[in-house]
C-alpha cells in the first residue's frame, strides 16, 4: 500500500516535473514566465485524441504527432507573440503570455467543444508486484521517462554547443550576440525543447487519466509553476525535485500525518539542497548559513 501511494505521487509529480522543466528552460534563457506552456500540453493531448479517435491512427504515430505538434506550436508562439517583444518591458511579454493562454483555451473550446474527451489507451503496461504492493506499469514508465528526460536535458545544456549558446544568451544576451551567437534561433530552440517536453507530458498525462479538456492546462501549468519555484526556477534538477516532492508531501500528509510528513520533508530539503549544489546555486545552504552569521 505504501509503495503504491508513493508511486502514484511520483507519477503525477513526474508529469508536473516535465512541465516545470519547460517553465525552467524558457525562464532560464529570457526570464519569461510562459503561462501558455500548460496550454501547449492541452494542445498535445488533443492532437493525440484526434489522431487516435478521429483518424484511427497507430498509437505510436499519435505519440509522435502530439510531440511534433507541441514543438511546432511552441516555436510558432515564440515567433509570432514573443519575438517582436524581445526589447519590450517584461510586463508586456508576461501579459502577452497570458493572452496566448486564453487564446489557446478558448480556441479549442470553440473548435472542439468544452466537454472533456476520452483518450483511448495508448499502451497497456499492466501491473507489477513488488513486496506485496501492486505497482502500475504506466506509473513506472512515467517516472522512468522523467528521469531520462532530465539526464538528457542536463547533458544537452552542459555538454553541447547549443547548450553553451543557451547559457551564453541566459547570462548576457547582448554579449552573446556580439560573440556571434544567433540569439533568436537559440531562443526558438529553447522553446522547441520545452515544448517537446510538454508533448511528452501530454502523452503521459493522457495515459494516466485518459481524458482531455480545454482547461486542463491551467491547473497543470499552475502546479508545475509551483514545482519550478520550489526547486528554484531556472534550475533543471530543482524543477524535477520540486515536481516530485510536491505530490509526495501531499500523499505522506494524508497517509501518515503531520509529524512523519515533516520528518520526510527534512530529508527532502536536504535532497533539494544537494541538487542546488550540483547546479551551482546553493540557495538553501546560503540562507541557512546567513541565519548563523554574525551580522555585527
Amino acid at each position: 500500500m505504501f509503495l503504491t501511494q508513493v508511486l502514484n505521487g511520483l507519477q503525477l509529480g513526474s508529469i508536473y516535473a516535465l512541465v516545470a522543466l519547460g517553465y525552467t528552460m524558457v525562464y532560464g534563457i529570457i526570464l519569461l514566465l510562459n503561462f501558455a506552456h500548460g496550454d501547449i500540453i492541452m494542445f498535445g493531448s488533443y492532437v493525440a485524441w484526434i489522431a487516435l479517435v478521429q483518424l484511427g491512427l497507430n498509437p505510436a504515430i499519435a505519440v509522435l504527432l502530439a510531440i511534433f505538434g507541441c514543438v511546432v506550436l511552441g516555436v510558432l508562439i515564440d515567433k509570432v507573440a514573443y519575438a517582436p517583444l524581445r526589447e519590450a518591458p517584461r510586463l508586456s511579454i508576461l501579459i502577452t503570455a497570458i493572452g496566448v493562454s486564453y487564446l489557446l483555451e478558448n480556441g479549442v473550446q470553440l473548435l472542439l467543444g468544452a466537454d472533456a474527451k476520452v483518450v483511448p489507451s495508448i499502451i497497456d503496461l499492466g501491473t507489477v508486484q513488488v513486496f506485496g504492493s501492486t505497482l502500475s506499469g504506466t506509473a513506472l514508465l512515467t517516472v522512468a521517462v522523467t528521469i531520462v528526460a532530465t539526464v538528457v536535458l542536463t547533458l544537452l545544456v552542459q555538454k553541447t554547443r547549443l547548450g553553451k549558446a543557451m547559457r551564453a544568451v541566459s547570462e548576457d544576451m547582448g554579449a552573446a550576440r556580439l560573440m556571434g551567437v544567433n540569439v533568436n534561433s537559440t531562443i526558438s530552440f529553447t522553446f522547441a525543447v520545452g515544448s517537446a517536453l510538454a508533448g511528452i507530458a501530454a502523452i503521459l498525462y493522457s495515459m494516466a487519466y485518459q481524458q482531455v479538456s480545454p482547461t486542463m492546462g491551467v491547473m497543470l501549468g499552475t502546479k508545475a509553476f509551483v514545482a519550478a519555484v520550489l526547486g528554484g526556477i531556472g534550475s533543471i534538477p530543482g524543477a524535477v525535485i520540486g515536481g516530485f516532492v510536491g505530490l509526495l508531501f501531499a500523499i505522506l500528509l494524508f497517509t501518515f500525518g503531520l509529524f512523519k510528513m515533516l520528518v520526510v520533508a527534512l530529508f527532502v530539503l536536504v535532497g533539494v539542497a544537494i541538487g542546488q549544489i550540483f547546479d551551482g546555486k546553493a540557495t538553501i545552504l546560503a540562507k541557512i548559513r546567513s541565519l548563523f552569521t554574525d551580522r555585527n
